[in-house]
């Protein structure tokens, strides 16, 4: 059936739209309405466990505020990520930076993208930013990254041979099984999704979505993940952040 219904979807393609659209204008009233009240949206209980984190110590004792001051004097930080690190000369997503200061300034342990303590900091992290438009930067070292990105949301993988581009670009705005198509923005992550009754980071999302298609995911922390992470930022420049976003 599965099959079916997707074989139905591409005999009608249709193309990315040339403004990016968030998923919050594809998703229910109800759903909406859960996002854009603070009081309702199931997000807000990370942010706020995120915020009790940013000033208390980790590991030998420094807090996140001991550099960066009160956490409102990171908003825009979250919209400008992916970023490339000269230091490690490589791209990291926020929660890698999170990480590598845990690790190199805190004497803290490192923490998993799904652990509840780091879903909480970038929640809280990317609610700062809240309003503000996508704005990663794609010149320097970070345009072969984004264009890498743009390969593999392209490139068709798994049993079902299908891409990202098939589904989020060619066919954004169809219904399958009765939902709409999203085109498939990251600037809600992480958010809370009613199937998964939780907060989950863009990892999460993309990693259901190729062992969908049964391909191989990516590891949460692989070159792979990071450049398919900045190609969907660069995608979504001009779009707010909405961190925490709800959807179905």
């Amino acid at each position: 059936m599965r099959h079916a219904l997707f074989a139905l979807l591409l005999l009608t393609p249709l193309t990315l739209a040339a403004a990016p659209r968030s998923g919050h204008d594809d998703a229910g009233l109800s759903i909406q309405a859960m996002q854009d009240d603070d009081t309702q949206n199931p997000g807000m209980l990370w942010v706020a466990q995120g915020e009790a984190m940013w000033d208390a110590n980790a590991g030998t004792g420094q807090r996140c505020a001991s550099c960066h001051g009160a956490i409102t004097a990171m908003r825009g930080v979250a919209a400008r990520y992916p970023a490339w690190d000269p230091t490690q000369n490589r791209p990291l997503s926020l929660w890698q930076r999170i990480n590598h200061c845990r690790t190199d300034h805190q004497g803290a342990e490192a923490l998993d993208v799904e652990s509840d303590a780091m879903l909480s900091l970038t929640a809280a992290l990317g609610h700062q930013s809240r309003g503000m438009p996508v704005s990663i930067a794609t010149d320097g070292p970070m345009a072969e990254v984004i264009e890498t990105g743009r390969r593999l949301h392209q490139t068709r993988q798994g049993q079902l041979n299908l891409s990202c581009a098939q589904c989020h670009d060619d066919l954004a705005g169809h219904h399958l099984a009765g939902s709409r198509i999203p085109q498939g923005h990251g600037n809600g992550y992480p958010e809370y999704r009613l199937e998964w009754q939780t907060l989950g980071s863009l990892w999460r999302r993309v990693r259901n979505c190729l062992t969908g298609v049964r391909a191989t995911p990516y590891a949460a922390d692989s070159a792979e993940m990071v450049a398919i992470e900045a190609y969907l930022a660069a995608r979504a420049q001009g779009l707010n952040v909405e961190t925490p976003a709800v959807r179905p």
